[in-house]
């Protein structure tokens, strides 16, 4: 399997399917467009195709952002689905989905940073790939934006703070707004990286101590068994 990953900020690493990917041996590219690395111009080799946070939109301009090509990754991202791939999106990743499939992304209605539960719907409790997953869990968030609902497309969970937490947009493409993949040492750079000095504010946002302090091991898990299903799947497919 080849894993590739779209990854927009040194602090918006791929985590824990960054170590799902090591730990089943798979081989992994990058195009680390915050270094300068280009998209990837062939995906025929590619598996999966794992588009990853960061601080942008996808309404961002090259002017605002030199290094994010909101059209660009678009275009690899349908062409991804087109094929065949396994396409995620993370955060912005998933905005991105919804928008290379024609729905725009849309302002959540809470800013969400920390660990809060998502709920499954009965669409997610009822899926296969999320069955594990229970009616809720505890899962890491760092966003204020929300991604677009294709006709089709299946809500699998939401949150107090906002409706579209994981996307179902077809069966090998998943956007999810929330951060599974989250580590201590992931959250750490985005708090480096982000002005939380007003998260007494906000209704779903920890302070950086509480932050820190939390524990992501089990939505890891939870992670790597969706990916393993999922992994499962893509192969039964081709």
């Amino acid at each position: 399997m080849h894993i590739h990953f779209i990854v927009h900020e040194h602090f918006e690493a791929p985590g824990a399917y960054e170590s799902w990917a090591n730990k089943r041996g798979h081989t992994i590219t990058y195009s680390r467009v915050y270094q300068g690395e280009s998209l990837p111009k062939n995906i025929e080799d590619l598996d999966f195709l794992i588009v990853m946070g960061g601080p942008q939109d996808p309404a961002t301009t090259i002017e605002q952002c030199p290094h994010f090509d909101t059209k660009g990754e678009q275009e690899v991202i349908l062409n991804s689905i087109t094929a065949g791939k396994v396409v995620l999106g993370i955060c912005l990743g998933s905005q991105l989905i919804g928008e290379a499939l024609g729905a725009a992304f849309e302002s959540s209605p809470e800013r969400e940073i920390g660990k809060y539960p998502i709920t499954l719907t009965e669409a997610g409790m009822t899926h296969p790939l999320f069955s594990h997953f229970g009616k809720v869990l505890d899962v890491g968030h760092w966003h204020n934006d929300m991604p677009g609902l294709t006709n089709g497309a299946q809500v699998i969970a939401y949150s107090a703070g906002c409706p579209r937490q994981i996307v179902a947009y077809r069966n090998l493409v998943y956007g999810f707004q929330c951060h599974m993949e989250f580590t201590k040492d992931i959250v750490a750079l985005l708090i480096e990286n982000d002005d939380l000095s007003d998260a007494l504010q906000y209704r779903f946002v920890d302070e950086p101590e509480v932050l820190l302090n939390h524990n992501y091991d089990e939505m890891n898990q939870k992670l790597y068994g969706f990916l393993d299903k999922l992994e499962s799947f893509y192969k039964s497919e081709k």
